[in-house]
């Protein structure tokens, strides 16, 4: 029967009765045997994207909305992964979703409807980072004008890295780290954010710092170069803390990499014209301002010679300006020598009073006193020295009586401190006695759940609810027509099985026995047993 006839014989006709599995079962079948795999074309609406990694996403125009979903391995498979408001053409199978009664299109393939929709795309997501600031030149560094180490993100395997080296290698040899990366597809753009960070995180890896990145990549379509568009790659140049250059593409390709980047250099080969200057050049220019210097420095020494020189002439003659003071040092040396005899004649004559009052027995008496004065302090510093000797032992005393209990108290910290780690430790040494045991036994426990799940899932558990397994020869009976071409039939219950002999039908031959292992009689034929 058809399941859109109408049923007009009322309550109690002979229409079939279903289930609604069978009715969405039947749905589906006609929807996938109508259409089978079709391309939609239509504006995308309500991404979604939940933790599964699945993508769910709506198909809209003006008047209709088309629900879709893309499994985790075609999100993968990618090449532009849809977007709310990009116009696209998506190819799949239309099917149903029983859960929700509704119906649905497995996406497998998204393509742009046409480069007018990528621009679209691309100039939407250039104003949204444009207001994020992250193209404002206010952030962008400095090129260092000789660097030591440059870092190149590109394919290993393509002509650009050949012509960057061999363009460093002309101009001005420097160290060079290659980052190889994929540079079209569905890896691109996370491998290159992920190559910009991690030269940014350089040190760690125990390489050297770059003084300078270049992500290069050659022309191509723009859905070649679509990778460097992506969020992830201009959000990582923008973060950047060492200069980069962006080099993608021919000179008319621009991409979002070339506004967050640093410097944007036409072609790969630019960008490494762009990085060092050239080494002759630069020795030239070098020679060139050393004879420079050269000059200004003997420029510089003959003019303060001739300034000197000519100042040296506005002075007078040397023998003029010292002629006077040597004439006045010769007359003050011939008047010194009658001066100084004259004056040791008066201290001489005044000495000679005073060392008449100077008597030996003078001499003696000062002698005497001043040994008298000296033992009588000796004798005072005796007791003096003992008192304090005694003061400092009593002080020893005092401390030696504090310090007994700071290491009695100290001793029994420590035997506490002690008792304490061997309790901790006794406690780890039962957990780790308790381990095995605890995890054989969880072992056991999931074992056991294992085999009630293999119960569960065996065909003995279907057999209890009411359903049973017919057999004819040891061979399953699926159809009618098999069953009435058996001569007997086996039918297995839950609780034993049953043979029923078919009416009308031949018997089967009986099955020929097996001859034992041992026997080796036959004919002339007959092969024995190597045995």
């Amino acid at each position: 029967m058809d399941l859109i006839d109408d049923d007009t014989q009322g309550p109690g006709g002979n229409a079939p009765e279903f289930t609604v599995s069978e009715i969405s079962g039947a749905v589906k079948r006609v929807l996938e045997g109508e259409f089978g795999r079709v391309r939609v074309r239509g504006e995308v609406g309500r991404v979604s994207r939940p933790g599964s990694g699945h993508l769910y996403f709506d198909l809209k125009d003006d008047r209709s909305v088309l629900a879709a979903v893309s499994w985790k391995g075609q999100v993968a498979r990618m090449a532009v992964r849809p977007e709310e408001g990009m116009e696209v053409i998506a190819t799949g199978r239309l099917t149903t979703f029983p859960g929700q009664s509704k119906y649905q299109l497995i996406v497998d393939e998204v393509e742009p409807a046409g480069a007018g929709a990528l621009m679209a795309m691309l100039e939407k997501r250039r104003q949204a980072l444009a207001a994020e600031g992250l193209f404002e030149a206010a952030r962008k560094q400095a090129i260092p004008y000789l660097p030591g180490v440059i870092a190149v993100v590109t394919s290993p395997t393509g002509a650009v890295i050949r012509d960057i080296l061999h363009r460093l290698r002309d101009r001005f040899p420097r160290r060079v780290l290659i980052w190889p990366v994929a540079v079209q597809g569905q890896a691109c753009a996370p491998e290159v954010a992920a190559a910009i960070r991690g030269l940014n995180a350089q040190p760690a890896a125990g390489l050297p710092r770059p003084d300078l990145i270049i992500v290069a990549r050659g022309g191509g379509s723009l859905e070649d170069l679509w990778g460097f568009n992506e969020e992830i790659v201009v959000r990582a140049a923008a973060a950047s803390r060492i200069p980069l250059i962006s080099a993608v593409g021919h000179e008319t390709d621009t991409t979002l990499l070339d506004y967050a980047a640093d410097l944007r250099a036409p072609t790969p080969t630019a960008a490494a014209e762009m990085a060092v200057p050239v080494r002759l050049e630069l020795l030239a220019w070098a020679g060139e301002q050393g004879a420079r210097l050269t000059r200004a420095v003997t420029q510089r020494g003959d003019a303060r010679r001739q300034r000197l020189a000519d100042l040296g002439r506005g002075l007078g003659r040397p023998a003029a300006l010292t002629g006077p003071a040597r004439q006045r040092f010769d007359l003050w040396s011939e008047r010194l020598g009658p001066a100084l005899h004259g004056f040791a004649a008066r201290k001489r004559n005044g000495f000679g009073p005073v060392a008449a009052l100077v008597r030996p027995e003078l001499l003696r008496r000062f002698m005497a006193d001043e040994a008298r004065r000296i033992t009588e302090r000796a004798a005072r510093l005796n007791p003096a020295q003992m008192a304090r000797l005694a003061r400092a032992r009593e002080a020893l005393g005092r401390l030696a009586t504090r310090l007994a209990p700071a290491l009695v108290r100290a001793r029994v910290d420590a035997l506490r401190a002690n008792t304490e780690r061997r309790r901790a430790l006794s406690g780890l040494a039962e957990r780790l006695h308790a381990a095995p045991r605890a995890r054989a036994e969880a072992l056991a426990e999931r074992l056991a759940r294992l085999d009630r799940m293999r119960q569960t899932l065996g065909y003995t558990e279907t057999l209890r609810r009411g359903f049973a397994v017919v057999r004819a020869q040891d061979a399953l009976v699926g159809s009618r027509a098999a069953a009435a071409l058996a001569a007997a039939l086996e039918i297995e219950f839950h609780d034993g099985r049953l043979v029923v002999l078919v009416p009308g039908a031949e018997p089967a031959p009986p099955p020929k026995p097996r001859k034992a292992r041992g026997d080796h009689g036959g004919g002339p034929d007959d092969q024995g047993s190597l045995f």
